[in-house]
Order: structure tokens, then C-alpha cells, then sequence
């Protein structure tokens, strides 16, 4: 069975960081693709970021650009979500999601929540202003 698990949210006082973390339990995680999406309160799920299987592309949502950097680590099962420069507009529920294989190439990660198979449960990340 399939599992996502997402750590590392919290309360946090604007300009501060904060880094997510995500334990999958894929037997071959190599071969997924990873993402990052967030849901505020009211609004839809939004892509925050995505890194291909390689971990040579990466893709950002265009209000994290330059604030957030996502990363996974294939020997450890583990993808991050390192986020600085945090805003009030950040608070959201932080889900981790993988997209199976055949769904893109080896340097590809898909922006779109309906082409992500796995989600996590969510962490809260809630920043202060």
C-alpha cells in the first residue's frame, strides 16, 4: 500500500522558513515523480512544485518562484519543500503527491493535481503577519 506521509508544518511568523518533508513508502521511488500542492481555506488545490524522477527538473508554482525550493533524495524515499521569504498567503494545507511512471518521462513532473495517483494527508503551514 501506498503512503504518504508529510512533516514539518507549523505556525511561523511572516519572512521566516520552514522546510516539509515527505516519506514515501514506493518500492522503486526513483521512478515517480514528486509535487507539492497546497489548499487554503475556500480555495482550490493549487501546485506549488514538482521535481521530475532525476531530480533534473524542477517546476514551481509562479507565486513561490524564487522563495521555495523543492528536492528528493531517491536513496531515502524522501522528497523537501524548503520554503523562505514565507507569507500570510502561504497558509495553506501542504499536501506531497507521486505520479506513477508511465505518466511522463525520466526529466518531466506534471503541474496538474488530476495527473498525481498518491496524496498525503497534509501539513498545516500557518504563517503570521
Amino acid at each position: 500500500q501506498v503512503q504518504l506521509v508529510e512533516s514539518g508544518g507549523g505556525l511561523v511568523q511572516a519572512g521566516g522558513s520552514l522546510r516539509l518533508s515527505c516519506a514515501a513508502s514506493l518500492r522503486t521511488f526513483s521512478s515517480y515523480s514528486m509535487g507539492w500542492f497546497r489548499q487554503a481555506l475556500g480555495k482550490e488545490r493549487e501546485f506549488v512544485a514538482g521535481i521530475s524522477r532525476s531530480a533534473g527538473r524542477t517546476y514551481y508554482g509562479n507565486s513561490v518562484k524564487g522563495r521555495f525550493t523543492i528536492s528528493r533524495d531517491n536513496a531515502k524515499n524522501m522528497v523537501y519543500l524548503q520554503m523562505n521569504s514565507l507569507k500570510s498567503e502561504d497558509t495553506a494545507v501542504y499536501y506531497c503527491a507521486a505520479a506513477e511512471p508511465y505518466r511522463g518521462t525520466y526529466n518531466y513532473a506534471s503541474t496538474r493535481a488530476p495527473d498525481y495517483d498518491y496524496w498525503g494527508q497534509g501539513t498545516q503551514v500557518t504563517v503570521s503577519s
